[in-house]
C-alpha cells in the first residue's frame, strides 16, 4: 500500500499539540524559522541549536526538516549577509531546501516538556510549577443536533478532544427539544422542504472545550452533523483550566547530602563538571528546577521551600545572592536542554507510526565550553 505524503505543517501540528506556541515568552521567537510550511518531509533531525556544523550535519543525513530547541532567529534580521555566520547557514538551509523549526520557551512550560524530562532524569517526585505563567481558557460547547445523529456527533466532539473534566473524557450533557427551521431560497436541507416550517426532535449537546482544542473540534463537529448550517454557540467560562508555567519543583526519594546529589547529577544528565554554592555537606531534598537560563527565579525557589535550585548560565552575583539567602545552586550549564532531543524523537516516531518519517537526533557538538 502507498503511505500518504507527510508535510511540515503536519509535523508542525504534531509539536504545537505537546507544546502549543502560545505558551512561549513574549520575547521569544518560536515555529517556522526558515522554509516551508508545504514542503513534503521524509527526514527530521531533533537538535537543540541551529549552527553551522548542524547544518552541514543535516545536508549529509539528507534531512528535510530540523527541529531545534533554540531558535535560529531571535530577533528580525535586517539583512541577510552571506559572509557572516547567519547569512551563511540560511543559505545553506535554503540551498538544500531544510525547513527549520523551533519550539523553545513553548516546549519548557509544557506539560511533559523539557522541566519535567529533567525532573524524570534525576528522579523528583510530588512535582509542581515553580511559578505559574498561564491557564488554559476554558469554553462551554453547545451544539444543537437531531437524535438521529446524536451520538454521531457525541462522538466525533469526544475524539476531537473535547468533555475532558479530570481523567474522564467524552464528558456531555444533552436535553431534548424541538427545533424550527425554514429553508430559504438556494439552500439544500438535509430535513425539509423549501418554504415550509420544519418541526425537528433534536437534542441540545454541551461540553467544554479547552481553547487549544476548538478548532479542532468545531471542524469535526460539522463533519459529523448533517445540517447544511449548524446552531452552536461557543461560551467563555470561569473553570479553573490547566495550568502551564516556569520551572519545576520537586522532592527527591530521600534526603542525600548536596555533594551526592551533585554527583548523581553528573551521572544522570551527562555532564563532566558543574558549579555548585552551599555546603556540600548539607542534606537536600526538595529540589527547584529550570533549564535553560533560570536566575531571574532564585526568590521563588526559595520562596517556594527549595533546598537546591538546578539551573543553567547562573551569573556571579545572582549566584552570590542565592548563597546569601541560604539557597544552593547547581549550574551544570545550559546544554543540560538536551534530554529534549530523545524525547521529541520518540514523541515523533510514536505519532507517526508506520508512515515514512524518518527521525534522528543530532551528533554534531553544540557546547561552546571545554572542560580542561
Amino acid at each position: 500500500m502507498m503511505k500518504s505524503e507527510i508535510m511540515n505543517h503536519d509535523v508542525f501540528r504534531e509539536m504545537e499539540k505537546w507544546a502549543p506556541r502560545n505558551l512561549a515568552y513574549d520575547w521569544d521567537n518560536v515555529g517556522l524559522q526558515v522554509g516551508s510550511f508545504s514542503r513534503q518531509v521524509k527526514k527530521v533531525m531533533v537538535t537543540l541549536d541551529v549552527l553551522e556544523n548542524v547544518v552541514d550535519e543535516a545536508i549529509k543525513e539528507k534531512v528535510d526538516l530540523i527541529i531545534a530547541h533554540h531558535p535560529l532567529l531571535f530577533k528580525s534580521a535586517k539583512q541577510i549577509n552571506t559572509d557572516d555566520v547567519q547569512g551563511r547557514i540560511i543559505q545553506k538551509l535554503l540551498k538544500h531546501d531544510i525547513t527549520v523549526y523551533a519550539a523553545h520557551t513553548n516546549l519548557d512550560a509544557a506539560n511533559g516538556g523539557v522541566n519535567d524530562m529533567l525532573c524524570d532524569t534525576i528522579g523528583l517526585k510530588n512535582t509542581d510549577l515553580l511559578m505559574e505563567s498561564k491557564e488554559e481558557a476554558l469554553f462551554k460547547f453547545v451544539v444543537y443536533v437531531p437524535i438521529t445523529h446524536l451520538e454521531n456527533v457525541r462522538k466525533a466532539l469526544g475524539d476531537s478532544g473535547a468533555g475532558h473534566i479530570g481523567n474522564y473524557s467524552h464528558c456531555t450533557f444533552q436535553t431534548e427539544g424541538t427545533g424550527t427551521f425554514k429553508p430559504l431560497a438556494g439552500t439544500n436541507p438535509y430535513i425539509g422542504q423549501e418554504g415550509d416550517m420544519e418541526h425537528v426532535n433534536e437534542a441540545k449537546l454541551e461540553t467544554i472545550v479547552q481553547e487549544k482544542s476548538l478548532p479542532t473540534v468545531l471542524g469535526q463537529m460539522k463533519q459529523a452533523h448533517p445540517y447544511e448550517e449548524v446552531a452552536y454557540d461557543i461560551f467563555p467560562i470561569a473553570n479553573e483550566g490547566q495550568k502551564f508555567g516556569v520551572g519545576r519543583i520537586g522532592e527527591l526519594d530521600q534526603e542525600m547530602s548536596l555533594q551526592e546529589l551533585c554527583n548523581h547529577i553528573k551521572q544522570t544528565l551527562d555532564v563532566p563538571s558543574l558549579r555548585v554554592t552551599g555546603d556540600l555537606h548539607q542534606q537536600v531534598k526538595k529540589i527547584a528546577v529550570l533549564g535553560g537560563s533560570g536566575e531571574d527565579f532564585i526568590h521563588v525557589a526559595k520562596a517556594k521551600g527549595a533546598d537546591v535550585y538546578l539551573t543553567g548560565d547562573m551569573s556571579f552575583h545572582h549566584a552570590q545572592d542565592a548563597w546569601q539567602m541560604g539557597l544552593s545552586i547547581i549550574d551544570p550549564g545550559h546544554h543540560v536542554e538536551k534530554v529534549m532531543m530523545q524525547a521529541t524523537k520518540h514523541y515523533l516516531e510514536n505519532i507517526f507510526t508506520n508512515k515514512q518519517l524518518e527521525v534522528i537526533t543530532s551528533k554534531s557538538n553544540t557546547e561552546p565550553f571545554q572542560f580542561v
